[in-house]
């Protein structure tokens, strides 16, 4: 087992029972966000997200940095999808269901076409394919370019930032902070192509923010989704390096079905009945079924 996965203590549920599908790195990011209006961001979330407020705000998020040591569980590293730049716009959301906290993607663009082929299909994200840049200009400095490529309309952004090195205050955001709100996110959560919510579980040990300084010159994303960007500083954070896993994306109803079996499991029990099978954790399930226990351990089944 490897170092981040002995940390779980700060994760607000435990790791996932599975395997993880992704390992990456990700290298000298900026976080710079913006506080906006609720209704705004929540008119652009699919059906079974609510936007997750703090303070009752809503946050939008701009996200450049440079990734590597890509790589697939069980396979060697993938040449041309190893190292690249990569650019997100996001949000913050919780599961109506559930109440599980995660990133909503509004965007992502990267550098590489086979990392956004990958990343399409796999997890189902809103990825673009971009040229971009990222030059360093000194120590925690860098020049950072991006422009969507194969779009209709330009989609640019350019920023020069630069970490300020590490301090006592954020060694390691703790809940309550707002740098906890924004970053200690466990889950991220998109829409297949069906248009049914989609969730993938992550996994990295807290981050280890900085405080940050940045100059905008270009920005298109927010307004590339109809969002306007109001007319106050973003709180900006930097992080040197952060290894991240990721767990296969599956169905969000899967996780109420598992809740609904575990509560079921324990009713019927109870009630003298034998131990029920339930389909396996993270397998696609079509329908609902939901499983009852009657008066002396006989079973109800509804298909819904």
């Amino acid at each position: 087992m490897t170092e981040q996965f002995k940390k779980t203590s700060h994760r607000p549920w435990p790791l996932p029972s599975g395997k993880w599908l992704m390992a990456q790195r990700w290298n000298d990011l900026l976080f710079a966000h913006w506080p906006m209006q609720a209704a705004a961001i929540q008119s652009l979330l699919p059906a079974g997200l609510e936007v997750d407020t703090y303070s009752g705000t809503a946050w939008l998020g701009i996200v450049p940095f440079w990734m590597d040591r890509v790589r697939l569980r069980w396979l060697p590293r993938i040449p041309g999808a190893n190292k690249f730049a990569e650019l997100n716009l996001r949000t913050y959301v919780r599961d109506v269901r559930t109440g599980t906290p995660g990133v909503y993607f509004f965007s992502l663009e990267a550098s590489s076409l086979l990392a956004v082929t990958v990343a399409r299909g796999a997890f189902q994200l809103p990825y673009h394919w971009a040229e971009m840049r990222m030059v360093p200009r000194g120590e925690r400095e860098f020049e950072f370019y991006s422009s969507r490529l194969l779009s209709r309309k330009a989609v640019r952004f350019s920023a020069r930032y630069r970490g300020l090195g590490p301090s006592h205050k954020l060694v390691q955001s703790r809940p309550g902070t707002i740098e906890y709100f924004l970053t200690e996110r466990y889950c991220l959560f998109t829409r297949d192509p069906l248009g049914r919510l989609v969730r993938a579980n992550i996994h990295h040990v807290p981050w280890p923010l900085e405080d940050a300084e940045a100059e905008f010159n270009e920005n298109d994303l927010a307004g590339a989704m109809g969002l306007r960007l109001p007319d106050t500083e973003p709180l900006l954070h930097y992080c040197r390096h952060m290894v991240v896993y990721v767990w296969s994306a599956e169905l969000a109803e899967v996780e109420v079905l598992q809740r609904e079996h575990v509560v079921a499991t324990a009713q019927y029990r109870r009630e003298g009945g034998r131990t029920l099978q339930f389909p396996e954790p993270g397998l696609p399930i079509i329908g609902k079924m939901r499983v009852l226990a009657g008066a002396g351990g006989t079973l109800r089944g509804q298909d819904e």
